[in-house]
């Protein structure tokens, strides 16, 4: 099983590329589905989150408050870590299952879609890395009008990842976003073509393929 990390920034279509794959009939597992399912009302994870940041983190219906969470861990990177030391290790082998079961149905690759990838260090765990593309300021536009923000938040957002022209830089293969996004489905086949043709991590200090 050849384990494909595809990653993005906000608002760069990293999700409507993922779409696109599974166009194709290529498996992606969603590792933001994954944490949910981690933290899940009445499971392990959720009951050490409550009681490392205290029971007002939790929804009225018993769930995590994803949008509190997020705010107590978002300038504070202890908390960040804590909560990280509880969710990852769950969310690492819910892939391992859903791995063995496209195994076992007869998958050769899966596409592991994880938006920070770079920031958790997860490049290591995959055989190469893809970043879906688009220019900063086509992000701040994105994410300003599918969000309401002001600029100054937009810019705050995406302040709290590594810029994506970093993230280029470091990837195997890069899809770049910056046009229509009917042109992403063409791209997935050409990648998931070059991926059955053997295409691997690039060298060292050597340019990203680009799509």
């Amino acid at each position: 099983m050849r384990i494909v990390g595809l990653t993005g920034g906000i608002a760069t279509g990293k999700s409507a590329f993922a779409e696109a794959l599974r166009a194709e009939g290529a498996p992606v597992v969603d590792a933001d589905r994954l944490a949910r399912d981690a933290v899940a009302e009445g499971s392990e994870a959720l009951g050490e989150i409550a009681a490392a940041f205290g029971p007002e983190v939790l929804a009225p219906g018993g769930g995590l408050d994803r949008r509190r969470m997020a705010e107590r861990v978002f300038a504070d990177p202890s908390a960040r870590a804590r909560l990280e030391a509880i969710v990852h290790p769950r969310v690492r082998a819910l892939f391992r299952r859903e791995v063995a079961a496209l195994a076992a149905a007869g998958h050769t690759l899966v596409f592991y879609d994880v938006p920070l990838l770079y920031e958790v260090g997860l490049q290591g765990e995959v055989e190469l890395v893809v970043v879906v593309w688009a220019p900063r300021e086509t992000q701040l536009a994105r994410l300003a009008a599918r969000d309401g923000l002001s600029p100054a938040e937009a810019q705050a957002r995406l302040a709290a990842q590594l810029p994506i022209d970093e993230k280029a830089a470091r990837a195997d293969a890069v899809v770049a976003n910056d046009g229509e996004r009917a042109a992403l489905a063409s791209k997935a086949a050409q990648l998931l073509t070059d991926l059955r043709a053997g295409l691997s991590r690039k060298l060292p200090n050597a340019a990203p393929r680009r799509y």
